[in-house]
């Protein structure tokens, strides 16, 4: 649980170091210097401390490129979102993630899921339509890229849950970290500008809290219950808020906190009903 903590407080870390240099630097150039930074730390434990076990792709490193594509296109639509929206905003409009994944189990991996999680679903949209205040006065764009990048971190929780039955965590993440350098550093030559003095600090933080916050969370899934580890998650929205009040003098409007406890409930609705019917299939197997 502790290590979940720290997880979650690494990611708000990355996305407001990235919301800091989105003012003079673009979205793709972010994600580059995460991707490079990041995967420093996993290329020195598997060259100096002989780890070249988490170079190895066992079984499945078609998909292993496909999650590293896809994560990068993702993390690149997430550093937009928050670029234009304040951080407990877009923060809240991510948590839909855990609301799409029901869909797409039905769709991809061919799951049962049961009225309960259905109308959980039903009820974390409803929590959606009151934080994006359609008769208000809203960023449009800014919701759109939170929204699509809520659904595609559903896609690739999908592609992790098929992926974790054969690679290793650890493996996973390397490539993520190094094929996204790879795709962010075609566009470099458009995007890329000079880091001041001042920005370098803040590039080496995008990519040492993503790096720290992936280990973070392997370890984690390791030592806990993944419904117990994506409860956590919901800390997020209040390193958010801190941040955003510190950094920017943004305070959440009231629609948005109401929008996201009820974001939030569903979603724990539907980590505990996960959880049942996991409980619930182990007994049946063994009686």
């Amino acid at each position: 649980m502790a290590t979940a903590v720290g997880a979650y407080f690494m990611f708000s870390l990355m996305v407001m170091f990235a919301k800091l240099l989105s003012a003079t630097h673009s979205v793709i150039e972010i994600a580059f210097y995460r991707n490079l930074i990041g995967s420093l730390p996993f290329l020195f434990i598997a060259f100096a401390m002989g780890r070249r076990d988490i170079l190895v792709m066992r079984t499945k490193p078609v998909w292993v490129g496909i999650r590293a594509v896809a994560g990068t296109v993702s993390l690149v639509v997430t550093f937009a979102a928050y670029s234009m929206l304040p951080l407990a905003d877009t923060t809240a409009l991510l948590f839909t993630a855990s609301l799409f994944i029901p869909v797409l189990s039905v769709i991809i991996l061919k799951e049962t899921v049961g009225p309960w999680r259905w109308s959980a679903v039903v009820i974390g949209f409803v929590g959606v339509l009151i934080m994006t205040r359609p008769s208000g006065d809203v960023y449009v764009l800014g919701i759109v890229a939170a929204l699509v990048a809520a659904l595609m971190h559903a896609g690739l929780q999908i592609i992790l849950r098929y992926l974790g039955r054969y690679e290793k965590p650890a493996t996973i993440s390397l490539y993520f970290f190094v094929i996204g350098a790879i795709v962010t550093a075609l566009a470099m030559p458009f995007v890329a500008v000079t880091p001041t003095i001042n920005e370098i600090p803040l590039l080496l933080g995008v990519g040492l809290s993503g790096a720290a916050a992936q280990w973070l969370l392997s370890v984690a899934y390791r030592n806990a219950p993944a419904a117990i580890v994506t409860v956590f998650n919901y800390t997020s929205i209040i390193w958010a808020t801190f941040f955003g009040w510190m950094i920017w003098n943004d305070w959440p409007l009231p629609a948005v906190m109401t929008g996201a406890v009820i974001v939030i409930a569903s979603n724990i609705l539907i980590v505990w009903r996960e959880s049942q019917a996991r409980t619930q299939l182990v007994t049946d197997r063994n009686p």
